[in-house]
């Protein structure tokens, strides 16, 4: 078994949803391994990972939609709001979401299926540098 890590950054420009597939797949291919488990983990409590369809962009705009609606900005229910009224609904976003994708890797590329991209989920309203871990460990 071997092992490779790194850390991706993602800049973001306020509450969006951003794909860096291309990144993670040029990554791994770098590594040199062929069959594996990729782990992808956002260090930061704001802010989540998803794979989602990559096809349509209005996917990831019914996505904000949705939460919008679930975890509105400014509930009074939230005393947590020291940064502002997104502070709380974003680390509900977050917990509702996902933190850490593990992807298997198969023939030097991540296993996603024909329509799946992997996204950075920025909950917060103002632009933040996201940071990714990537670990792959495998042969």
């Amino acid at each position: 078994m071997h092992q490779a890590s790194q850390e991706l950054h993602v800049e973001t420009g306020g509450r969006s949803i951003i794909e860096f597939t291309r990144e993670v797949v040029s990554w791994v291919a770098s590594t040199g391994l062929v069959e594996g488990l990729l782990t992808l983990h956002v260090r930061h409590t704001s802010a989540s990972l998803m794979i989602q369809e990559n096809a349509d962009p209005e996917v990831g705009r019914d996505l904000e939609r949705f939460f919008s609606r679930l975890v509105p900005d400014g509930d009074p229910m939230f005393r947590h709001d020291s940064e502002g009224p997104d502070d709380m609904p974003a680390h509900v976003r977050s917990a509702l979401t996902s933190t850490t994708l593990s992807i298997p890797v198969v023939g030097g590329r991540p296993a996603l299926g024909t329509w799946q991209g992997i996204y950075l989920y920025e909950h917060r309203a103002a632009p933040h540098r996201r940071k990714i871990a990537m670990h792959l460990i495998g042969e």
